[in-house]
């Protein structure tokens, strides 16, 4: 399976240039992004490209850890000579790459060791004091506001910057639109099995460019994978699509009309920041999506207006 980043728009043209320089690096990487955008995928890349790449990658999802054990499930447990007699996940990624997916997910109670293990490679198994020391890189990612968790005391705040060495923001399938046809016939091409692949007509394309896509790019490839295995290499014609994906067929974008006196643009622009924060609960990523931005760009503009939590 490939590990590409398909698309031509400047957000992936510029991860797609930047993410073998990172690759050559051992520090940590923090992949955001909002669920179905790729970031497990970009986790495979920069294990692909890296120097650890003849070792298979080990992925903890860290919401699915057991409730009970959790530091055992992790780390392992030895005997009182320090031997150990149940390896843990992350011994197994000795020479390795690590990738913590849903890490804001990691209880608090084992915080700390992840913070210790990225900080110098230590293992303390449970039953023993003898320390294992394991080289692997780790990688991890979030669908969630991390700096809020931080300031609401679910996520320390020395492992949230520890993991952030390199941060990485992954855009959502509606701010990249440009790359839903290549996308397309990707996803076309890869389930079409031993069938002719889906072909989609010119107003079907410009259809689901103009769809919202909640799910990301996860979204659209299950929509490809559906729509191959019951019509195999259709035309795809609007009426083919889901309903909700017809429905904004016939909307047209909201437009605003400049009045005879003009307007101020830093202010209309710093009013719909304040908006969307205030929509969001002062969520970043949130107000973000509400803007049609990304969350960098709003925290520049937020920057340039000398906005704060502490002066909102």
């Amino acid at each position: 399976m490939t590990t590409e980043m398909i698309g031509h728009s400047p957000q992936i043209t510029h991860l797609q240039r930047v993410l073998p320089m990172i690759a050559l690096s051992d520090a940590s990487v923090l992949i955001c992004g909002e669920t179905g955008t790729g970031k497990e995928l970009v986790a495979q890349r920069l294990h692909q490209l890296s120097r650890r790449a003849d070792k298979p990658m080990v992925t903890i999802n860290c919401a699915a850890l057991p409730a009970q054990d959790t530091e055992v499930d992790l780390f392992g447990r030895a005997n009182a000579n320090g031997e150990v007699i149940e390896p843990g996940r992350l011994l197994a990624a000795q020479g390795s790459s690590v990738f913590l997916d849903e890490v804001d997910a990691l209880p608090l109670s084992v915080q700390a060791k992840v913070l210790r293990f990225l900080e110098a490679g230590e293992c303390q198994l449970a039953g023993s004091h003898k320390l294992h020391l394991i080289d692997a890189r780790i990688l991890a990612a979030s669908s969630v506001d991390l700096p809020a968790e931080v300031k609401a005391g679910r996520f320390r705040a020395d492992l949230y910057y520890r993991l952030q060495v390199v941060p990485i923001e992954l855009p959502v399938l509606k701010q990249r639109s440009e790359d839903i046809p290549l996308l397309l016939n990707y996803f076309a091409k890869q389930f079409a099995g031993s069938n002719a692949p889906l072909r989609f007509a010119k107003d079907v394309i410009q259809q689901l460019q103009r769809y919202s896509w909640p799910g990301n790019v996860r979204e659209l490839s299950n929509f490809c994978q559906r729509l191959s295995l019951l019509q195999p290499g259709i035309m795809v014609q609007l009426k083919d699509l889901p309903a909700e994906m017809q429905q904004k067929a016939f909307s047209t974008p909201q437009q605003f009309t400049i009045p005879p006196e003009g307007i101020d643009l830093s202010q209309l622009e710093l009013d719909l920041i304040e908006q969307a924060l205030e929509m969001a609960a002062g969520n970043r990523s949130k107000a973000a999506r509400l803007l049609g931005i990304t969350r960098d760009t709003l925290l520049y503009r937020m920057q340039k207006y000398g906005l704060s939590d502490e002066n909102r």
